[in-house]
């Protein structure tokens, strides 16, 4: 009253000041009170700078807020603030990093953006529910050490206090035994009785905590790396309840575009995204299912739609359709990895451009071939050149000027055989890749296919990812190739769920399988090797001989040199990562990292050892004129030439060879390796190891890197693989892999939520014969040239196809370097 106001509304009805006085309201009770700044009719005539007059002041004294109550209509509120009127949650000022879940202003605060967290998994601290308390059943309490014999005492006594045994096997207790061991009972005291290894005896009374709280207290307690580091092994990784897996805070997550948050697009895959864009674009010719932007939206948001859907096609267009956007950077292969950088490039328009990619086939489904090859030449026609590394045929039949180098690999490589189109390539005498190309040579495939042992692995209900809820069989004995166009679900299949449930049964691995009902004669396997494309070690002091095993008689041979024995070396002493014979200037690395303040660190050879790793008197003993740094610089076909002579040092050097390696240095640090390369060390160390005969082997795409020549030699190591009764489970795009396998199992019939059904299932023959498999309607192409190429015209190779199977196995084991590397306009 005394700023001159006369009028209020307190709970919807107006009251007047002067005539209230004081206004007489229950204190008990919460009302809402409006203060009346004016009052008027809107006319024609109407002065608008009462209007806004009284807008301010209604704005200052409610605090930004102001409220218009229209006569027979509804009330209008208004704010300055960015803040709901209701619930008064404030939001800062939206802007892009508010939808970043890499910045803290808009990632969830609970899960710091990762959108999962780690959490204890009873799957994981029951090591074994065929196992009882007594027998170590849980594994974090009976991993051994002094405190193992602890927590056994305390189950066994909770075990009595509640009236089960602790040596009864889990399967057979009531879940309600089980939940009480995993999370405890506050309310309830037991007596422990324990017995320490020196027989003394303790008795004390206390609650039971639980496994699951006891390690959950232990886990946020502990200061040590390594305590931390032994309870994530129990732990695996579930959504974040505050986001939902979404990694966005709520006030992020709130913000809609015609209905859809910004998580629930990028949910999308890129085929589905790419609708989306058209479908809210009220411009988009065709009916709209979904809701439109309006006039206004469209127009502030029409220059980043185009950004968007000019990204979005040309994913499309590289064959990364089923990829969805939220998919994180690591689970992409190597191919699909550069086909997204290639994506950033093509939306900039530049010209004049040298574009360098390194096999950006590998991955890809020769159906999806022809949309990468057509997003290049779209490149080149903008007036860029774009130089390919590639194996890929379809790739090579596309380029404008091939060059190949050769004529071997590593030291026997290095020189230009060819050059020229595709056309020149074949004509050439000297070049291996034209005389594939041409037909003069291929790779060749067995006359009949195994029948196998007769047993199988059936996945059943598989549902991971895309997968329909299918049934697989994967016979034994056999050469299994699963095929599909790119995203059909072959991984889920084969590694989510095969590879981690036999892991998990035979090896008792940690990873959960991927979601399916069961699987079905794991009992005729009894090793699992899982071949993939990671690094063999993530520094540079592990190299392919030390992951082989062959370092090992190596330096036992050079301990065992009469110089050595005089100086009583022992094995010890040749190795770069211990004292005594590594130099230490640079702790047997063979090179010194100098930090740069304001630049990137330089890595320098060690002035001292010149780079060779180890001090002089290591290098004092010789063999043959070869110190133990001559033979680390050796290649793998050279080192074979040198040890042929001694029988545990040349098994692992021909393997390595056999699979292709045999230009690779015995000493190459891990981390210059590929990850086909790193893959093929990995399977020349299970070949060097002992077979079973029962042993399951999983690789994924093993010819990535490969040239047709390389492709062959590989074909004939994992043949001779299946042939001791083993089984090879292969993931595979390329055909002349496909057409050597003995059993096909094709996925499709498209990608992500397209694909997850069995399209055909057979031999080689039998897939090429089916017309609904894409993988089929390719493979018929490759067998019928094979065939033609070998001089006959039936269905399987014979003849001179067959003999030049018989010529490749009786070669196996001989020298490849004399056959070149190809490469597609550059290397």
């Amino acid at each position: 009253r005394q700023s001159g106001f006369v009028r209020v509304r307190v709970n919807g009805e107006i009251m007047m000041l002067e005539e209230t006085g004081d206004l007489n309201l229950d204190r008990k009770k919460w009302h809402y009170i409006e203060l009346v700044i004016d009052r008027l009719i809107i006319r024609p005539d109407t002065e608008m700078s009462r209007v806004a007059e009284s807008v301010e002041t209604a704005l200052r004294e409610g605090d930004g807020v102001v409220e218009a109550h229209v006569e027979d209509g509804g009330t209008l509120v208004f704010s300055e603030q960015f803040a709901c009127t209701k619930c008064n949650t404030s939001l800062p000022e939206i802007e892009p990093r508010t939808f970043s879940f890499n910045s803290p202003h808009g990632a969830c605060s609970d899960c710091t953006g990762l959108g999962y967290k780690l959490t204890l998994d009873p799957n994981l601290i029951i090591s074994n529910n065929e196992l009882s308390l007594s027998q170590g059943a849980i594994a974090p309490w009976t991993r051994g050490g002094p405190s193992s014999s602890w927590y056994i005492s305390l189950m066994e006594s909770v075990a009595q206090a509640n009236g089960f045994s602790s040596k009864t096997p889990l399967k057979d207790l009531d879940q309600k035994h089980i939940d009480l061991i995993l999370y405890g009972n506050d309310e309830q005291k037991v007596t422990v009785r324990h017995r320490t290894h020196r027989g003394q005896e303790y008795s004390w009374d206390t609650k039971f905590e639980g496994v699951i709280p006891n390690l959950e207290r232990r886990y946020k307690r502990t200061e040590s790396d390594y305590m931390r580091h032994q309870i994530e092994r129990y732990m695996s990784a579930r959504a974040c309840q505050s986001c939902g897996g979404k990694r966005l805070r709520p006030e992020a997550l709130a913000v809609k575009v015609c209905g859809l948050g910004i998580m629930e697009v990028c949910a999308k895959n890129i085929g589905q995204a790419a609708e989306w864009v058209r479908d809210i674009d009220p411009d988009a010719p065709g009916p709209h299912k979904k809701k439109v932007l309006t006039t206004r939206e469209k127009t502030i948001a029409n220059q980043i739609l185009k950004e968007i859907e000019g990204r979005v096609k040309f994913l499309e267009g590289i064959g990364l359709d089923y990829i969805t956007m939220d998919r994180t950077a690591r689970t992409l292969s190597g191919g699909e990895a550069q086909r997204v950088r290639l994506a950033t490039q093509i939306g900039s328009g530049l010209t004049g451009v040298l574009y360098v990619c390194d096999e950006p086939t590998v991955g890809l489904h020769p159906a999806d071939d022809h949309r990468l090859i057509d997003t290049l030449l779209h490149l080149k026609e903008m007036g860029n050149t774009v130089i390919v590394v590639e194996h890929d045929e379809a790739m090579m039949r596309s380029a404008d000027f091939i060059a190949d180098l050769g004529p071997g690999a590593g030291e026997h490589g290095g020189y230009v055989v060819a050059t020229g189109t595709v056309a020149d390539i074949e004509a050439s005498p000297d070049s291996v890749t034209g005389a594939y190309l041409s037909g003069r040579k291929v790779v060749p495939y067995p006359e009949e296919r195994r029948n196998g042992t007769g047993g199988e692995i059936v996945v059943k209900g598989a549902k991971e990812n895309n997968l329909k809820n299918i049934d697989v069989s994967f016979p034994l004995g056999r050469l299994v190739c699963v095929t599909g166009v790119s995203g059909s679900g072959k991984s889920s299949l084969v590694y989510e769920i095969l590879y981690k449930k036999l892991n998990q049964v035979i090896n008792r691995g940690r990873d959960l399988p991927g979601e399916h009902k069961e699987v079905l004669g794991i009992e005729g396997v009894d090793k699992v090797v899982n071949i993939d494309q990671s690094p063999i070690g993530r520094t540079p002091r592990s190299n392919p001989a030390t992951y082989t095993g062959a370092f090992t008689p190596i330096r036992d041979l050079f301990s065992s040199l009469p110089e050595a024995k005089v100086r009583g070396y022992a094995p010890g002493r040749f190795s770069f990562n211990v004292k005594g014979g590594r130099c230490e200037a640079c702790q047997g690395d063979g090179y010194n990292q100098i930090e740069m303040q304001f630049l990137p660190d330089v890595t320098v050879p060690c002035e001292i050892c010149q780079g060779r790793r180890y001090n002089r008197e290591a290098l004092e003993v010789t063999f043959r004129g070869k110190s133990i740094a001559d033979v680390l610089e050796m290649t793998v076909a050279q080192a074979l030439e040198f040890f042929i002579n001694f029988p545990r040092i040349k098994p692992k050097l021909e393997t390595m060879r056999d699979v292709g390696l045999g230009y690779i240095r015995l000493g190459q640090p891990a981390t210059t390796l590929s990850g086909g390369e790193a893959q093929r060390i990995k399977l020349a160390t299970e070949l060097s190891k002992r077979a079973t005969g029962k042993t399951i082997y999983l690789l994924d795409e093993p010819t990535t890197g490969l040239s047709f020549s390389d492709c062959a030699a590989l074909l004939e190591v994992l043949h001779r693989l299946v042939d001791t009764g083993n089984t090879v489970v292969l993931i595979e795009h390329n055909l002349d892999v496909i057409k050597n396998a003995d059993w096909v199992i094709d996925l499709g019939p498209g990608a992500g939520d397209k694909g997850g059904k069995i399209i055909a299932t057979g031999t080689p023959e039998q897939l090429a014969a089916n017309a609904k498999s894409s993988t089929g309607k390719y493979l018929k192409r490759k067998l019928k040239t094979s065939v033609k190429e070998s001089g006959k015209g039936s269905g399987k190779a014979s003849g001179p196809a067959a003999k030049t199977v018989k010529a490749a196995r009786k070669t196996l084991g001989k020298s490849k370097a004399k056959e070149p590397a190809v490469a597609v306009a550059g290397d």
